[in-house]
């Protein structure tokens, strides 16, 4: 009988507990949560970006209210001296009460409809402008001041007295 030949063991690994040829899910091991990471990374970015857009659109409409509430303020008033100090305290309270936080914050008045002739039909008009600070959200790309500009328009009462 010829002599058989002794099965061949398989080959040793270099370490100990771990094959030598590498299958498909070894070379996955670890991706799921490189993806994870990513993913995260993603939304995390994308939260940032809504709400820094959502303090700008807030900061937009809240600037809006403060020249509107300016705006009639100053047509209450008799005179443009008068006009100017009631629309700057009103849109300041305006701004104050809404929690914009202005780096740098502006008011004027046109008031020259309060010169009008009494019976004229006149307006005053409001326009606020806020430096509204950015820097907090610390995104890259992002300025860290934004302004923001707001115009109003409000008439005067045509047969109202007016300062002599």
């Amino acid at each position: 009988m010829p002599p058989t030949a002794a099965p061949l063991a398989p080959p040793r690994s270099p370490r100990p507990g771990r094959r030598r040829w590498s299958t498909d899910a070894d070379r996955d091991r670890g991706s799921a949560a490189l993806e994870a990471l990513i993913v995260a990374v993603a939304l995390i970015a994308l939260l940032v970006l809504v709400i820094a857009g959502g303090r700008l659109a807030a900061a937009r409409g809240r600037v809006a209210d403060a020249a509107r509430d300016g705006a009639r303020a100053a047509s209450l008033q008799r005179s443009p001296a008068a006009a100017q100090s009631a629309a700057g305290q009103a849109a300041q309270e305006t701004l104050t009460g809404a929690r914009v936080a202005c780096a740098r914050s502006e008011i004027s008045v046109t008031a020259a409809g309060l010169d009008a002739a009494v019976g004229t039909a006149s307006a005053v008009r409001a326009t606020v402008r806020c430096q509204v600070a950015l820097a907090d959200l610390a995104v890259p790309g992002l300025p860290g001041t934004q302004t923001m500009t707001a115009e109003a328009v409000a008439p005067v009462d045509s047969y109202r007295g007016r300062a002599p």
